[in-house]
């Protein structure tokens, strides 16, 4: 049944059918619902809300201020932290390229061209 059909039902003073109306309510509400998603998605908003990945310098400067914040560290405490952080993420930077060459050694070419598409689309 068309949205005329339904239109021309409801102006000729015949009811609605209550099932039909709700099933049409339902279907609305998705459809926005979809349409919403498709729109925060194409917007990139998704991403804004998001924290920023730990190893980024903004997500380095969150972290490390949600630590000096809770642990409510002293300006010594900070900087010794800060530093032993600063060492982590440079390993952690160190083990993923280590890693990475270490799986394209294994791979062919086109398996290497497929792998690096796979971590364009993480990132």
């Amino acid at each position: 049944m068309s949205s005329i059909d339904l239109l021309e039902r409801a102006s000729a003073g015949k009811g609605l059918d209550p099932r039909v109306a709700v099933i049409s309510v339902l279907v609305l509400v998705f459809l926005c619902g979809a349409a919403a998603g498709a729109l925060a998605i194409d917007t990139r908003l998704h991403d804004r809300m998001r924290p920023p990945a730990f190893d980024t310098p903004a997500g380095k400067a969150l972290n490390f201020e949600r630590l000096r914040r809770d642990l409510d560290l002293t300006p010594t405490q900070a900087e010794q932290v800060q530093s032993v952080l600063e060492d982590m993420w440079q390993y952690y930077r160190t083990v993923l390229t280590d890693s990475k060459s270490r799986v394209e050694q294994v791979l062919t070419k086109e398996q290497r061209e497929k792998f690096e598409r796979m971590l364009q689309q993480q990132r």
